[in-house]
């Protein structure tokens, strides 16, 4: 029986709501039988009364009052119901929480979850990619799992770590995502990419739903091409891995880095920029980056695809680096 994406986020807050007295789920909707906007809560209210809390229609004061959980010792995990409304936030998260342990010396144990990026439909209010905005404040740690089992494991990890952190859940990957099970033998730690598929002609560094685009990419290119792609799930977008993308360029000389924000300064650009001021001895060829059209996100399934990089485009990308 193959297990979820949002079965392995379901399964960790349950583990973590029995584990620790202090962890409690605070958000829209999430409580009785509606269990939030994608059901990642249904039945832990019942499970674990008081401690599944449905909060108001106010992000900005859904994050306050985490905040002053948290600085009465809780452990709060947050659920806003879409990123693109998690921007209501952004003062409280960035603001106040990102900077408190500066100021105090007290840290936060708060972990926001969020449903971001596109599905078909969705358009511009329920399919923006954050990870950038939170990204740029100091104290504040972005995650952005591409696996189930990174579902798992890095929201329970995300929980123990004394900083507000920031849970990117894809919504594409909710259901579409499947395995066999959540566990790994050896799970990674936190701030360390993965080598999702070895190569040599080319990187390509992404995270969220561009890894399972970026692999379907690179089995064609293998099938047509003969091109063998190195792919790195960079996992969380801060930290960020800058080792583990250089030594990868250090075997193929060549990178592209796929994201599904908008390119006006994203996680694409600043890993370009690392690679350039940090590798550009490495490279062969330029590095290049893909990110979606620099436009609102379009509704219509057609436009949408349009939109947002897929696998089609992943490859022409590719094949275009290696004739550079």
């Amino acid at each position: 029986m193959s297990v979820t994406y949002i079965d392995a986020i379901h399964q960790a807050m349950a583990e973590l709501l029995e584990e620790d007295p202090r962890v409690f789920l605070y958000g829209e909707d999430i409580a009785g039988s509606f269990g939030g906007a994608f059901k990642a809560t249904k039945g832990l209210a019942e499970r674990f009364p008081e401690r599944v809390l449905n909060a108001p229609i106010a992000e900005d004061a859904i994050m306050g009052t985490a905040i002053g959980a948290a600085v009465g010792g809780m452990k709060p995990i947050v659920e806003m119901q879409f990123a693109d409304f998690g921007i209501l936030a952004l003062n409280q998260m960035c603001n106040n929480a990102a900077a408190h342990y500066f100021r105090t010396g007290m840290p936060l144990n708060i972990t926001l979850r969020m449903p971001c990026g596109g599905t078909p439909g969705g358009g511009p209010y329920h399919s923006q990619m954050v990870e950038a905005l939170f990204a740029h404040f100091p104290g504040v740690h972005v995650f952005t799992p591409a696996t189930v089992a990174d579902a798992y494991y890095m929201l329970k990890q995300a929980v123990q770590i004394p900083d507000p952190v920031v849970f990117l859940e894809h919504k594409y990957l909710y259901r579409w995502l499947k395995a066999d099970t959540w566990v790994e033998a050896d799970p990674l730690p936190i701030g360390r990419a993965r080598i999702v598929r070895p190569g040599r002609h080319a990187t390509v560094v992404t995270y969220s739903a561009m890894v399972p685009e970026t692999l379907k990419a690179a089995e064609e290119l293998s099938a047509t091409s003969g091109y063998h792609i190195e792919v790195v799930d960079l996992r969380t977008v801060k930290p960020i891995d800058t080792d583990t993308i250089l030594a990868s360029v250090a075997r193929t000389g060549r990178v592209l880095v796929v994201s599904e924000d908008f390119p006006w300064g994203g996680v694409a650009a600043e890993v370009v920029a690392r690679v350039a001021s940090e590798g550009l001895h490495l490279l062969d060829a330029p590095p290049l980056r893909l990110s979606s059209r620099d436009c609102p996100i379009p509704y219509h399934p057609d436009l949408w695809k349009a939109h947002r990089p897929h696998s089609e485009d992943i490859a022409a990308a590719v094949r275009y680096l290696i004739t550079l």
